[in-house]
């Protein structure tokens, strides 16, 4: 592809040889297509997020990603020092800046997105995003293929660090110029061997550093949760979160369940016929492309 931008015309033979001769195929490159993917419909509606691993980076913490589903544009690469809050969150705000809010966003249940000691796992950066009106999803526990697009980015930017000298007081302008060649230079199989920049584009929706408080629904049944984190609901009161307390949030019956939403995130859903609540699933694939 790059070599027909240049108007060389070469067979897929020879170039496959001319990579083995100089020791540029190697097994980890070798893989059977996916037989089925999943994406989203255009961009920014999804956009996933994790930290890479740190084997091979110079800090116990690997660099934070955030790609967009639909296009596999990667719209942050940051090496960042710790999975405090602020470190994450600066970041995600210059992003937020330059590329517009995404519609919803997908994660694991690692920090600085999810507490165990928190009901829900609420955490301070995970309802920062709630605020903007971006629905929260969680991978499910030990199945990091529902993350796949930033997973195999992550084997990507693994196998460049192998091969590729990074000095550390350079390392964020070494991160800056891999996404750039991620984005606009290196086609991708899953594009049609288009580049990532060529399907993606901001978001129409801004980011406010100081939004007010979410609008439910004209008509939309709106309680307060308590100072314990508790709403009150069929003459019990249930566990929401903690990390909510004072907060108003959406309830909506379906049959003998309440859906519980803070902002556009389902956060918790009780089904009145047995008296339980629980944490929902809140990952649902869209269907294979």
């Amino acid at each position: 592809m790059l070599l027909q931008r240049d108007g060389i015309e070469l067979g897929r033979n020879t170039i496959h040889r001319i990579l083995l001769r100089h020791g540029r195929v190697h097994p980890e490159d070798r893989h059977e297509p996916a037989v089925e993917r999943f994406e989203r419909s255009a961009p920014n509606e999804l956009w996933q997020m994790d930290f890479k691993g740190p084997k091979l980076w110079h800090q116990k913490v690997g660099p934070l990603s955030v790609i967009d589903d639909h296009s596999r544009y990667l719209i942050v690469l940051q090496a960042v020092a710790s999975t405090h809050t602020e470190q994450v969150r600066e970041p995600l705000v210059a992003a937020f800046g330059e590329h517009g809010v995404p519609e919803a966003m997908l994660m694991d249940h690692g920090t600085p997105w999810w507490s165990v000691h928190s009901a829900g796992g609420m955490t301070k950066l995970s309802l920062w995003l709630m605020r903007q009106g971006i629905a929260l999803h969680w991978s499910r526990v030990r199945h990091p293929q529902t993350q796949g697009k930033v997973e195999r980015f992550h084997g990507e930017l693994q196998r460049a660090l192998a091969r590729r000298r990074v000095l550390v007081p350079d390392a964020q302008v070494w991160l800056d110029q891999f996404r750039w060649e991620h984005n606009h230079v290196r086609p991708h199989e899953a594009l049609d061997m288009q580049t990532a920049a060529s399907r993606w584009r901001p978001s129409a929706r801004r980011y406010d550093a100081n939004p007010p408080r979410w609008e439910y629904p004209a008509g939309a049944r709106v309680l307060k949760v308590d100072s314990q984190g508790k709403l009150t609901l069929a003459g019990k009161n249930w566990s929401i979160s903690d990390a909510l307390a004072g907060e108003w949030v959406q309830v909506m019956q379906l049959e003998e369940r309440l859906q519980v939403y803070y902002c556009t995130t389902l956060i918790r859903e009780i089904d009145l016929g047995i008296q339980r609540s629980t944490m929902v699933d809140r990952w649902i694939p869209n269907q294979p492309v």
